[in-house]
């Protein structure tokens, strides 16, 4: 008989739902008693800590504001009205980002939105005027206030990817795009810039036989650079094969050995583990 058969996979599938059902089978009456049994059933197998974190990291999203996660004012790429192209040029190169906000005689006086691929369609066309407030969109902008999971919502429905962010007095606090609400349930999100930019150290030696590892080195990698065997199975990465060692969501400063290995969590949050320190060659 096919092992993939209607009959087969319908059983498998009623299987699953059936251990998810017993996940809540206690109803629970709020949110820290759902993220609870969330965490009972990762103890239990039902899902890994990377899919944990997600999920708290969604129910997470409506307790947040703007302000919490915006870019600051100073830390803003903007592009001043009047800038010469060769300037305009420079910083769109040299930033790396797709999307403007565009100032006026000042930075509270919001112009509205260059998109890189307007700039571009303006050269395709031949046009060797350029004037940049003939090529800007209009910009959003929101209270630092905003709850996270509305502004989300209000990016989908209007298929918009940055806000600016406005204080109390109308004046330009920052700045935030979906990608960093997004960056909220996921976590870091690197494009192609971020790893130019910031070239990431997966595993890197540390003094006395100590080693710095991230949290989202995937179990392979780890495998391959101390020629060992860990299961890839239970977790993809290494922050998840030491949360299921844990049985819990560690804090910073608790340790763990496993398989010859301490692993000593030098940073993490409320969400997920984010860093490492592992000492190998333990006996026992």
């Amino acid at each position: 008989m096919n092992e993939d058969s209607p009959s087969s996979s319908g059983s498998a599938q009623r299987s699953w739902l059936e251990r998810l059902g017993q996940a809540f089978s206690g109803e629970p009456r709020n949110r820290e008693e759902l993220i609870e049994e969330l965490r009972h059933a990762r103890d239990n197998g039902l899902v890994d800590a990377d899919t944990l974190a997600m999920l708290e990291g969604a129910l997470s999203v409506s307790d947040k504001q703007v302000e919490d996660v915006m870019v600051p004012r100073a830390q803003m790429v903007w592009l001043d009205v009047d800038a010469s192209l060769e300037d305009v040029l420079r910083i769109v190169t040299e930033s790396g980002h797709s999307r403007f906000p565009v100032h006026g005689e000042d930075k509270d006086e919001v112009l509205g939105l260059l998109l890189a691929k307007d700039l571009l369609r303006h050269f395709a066309k031949g046009d060797n005027e350029f004037e940049l407030r003939k090529l800007l969109r209009p910009m959003t902008l929101i209270p630092e206030s905003k709850k996270l999971n509305l502004l989300l919502k209000e990016f989908r429905l209007n298929r918009t990817h940055m806000a600016v962010v406005v204080d109390e007095y109308g004046g330009v606090a920052g700045l935030i795009t979906i990608e960093d609400v997004l960056e909220e349930i996921v976590g870091e999100i690197d494009d192609e810039h971020d790893a130019e930019d910031k070239p990431v150290v997966l595993i890197n030696a540390l003094p006395d036989g100590l080693y710095s590892v991230q949290a989202l080195t995937p179990v392979e990698d780890f495998n391959e650079h101390f020629s060992v065997e860990f299961d890839t199975e239970s977790a993809d990465t290494v922050g998840g094969l030491v949360t299921h060692a844990f049985g819990h969501l560690p804090t910073t400063g608790e340790t763990v050995e496993i398989g010859g290995f301490q692993f000593e969590v030098a940073k993490a949050d409320d969400r997920r583990v984010h860093l490492l320190k592992v000492r190998p060659g333990l006996s026992g």
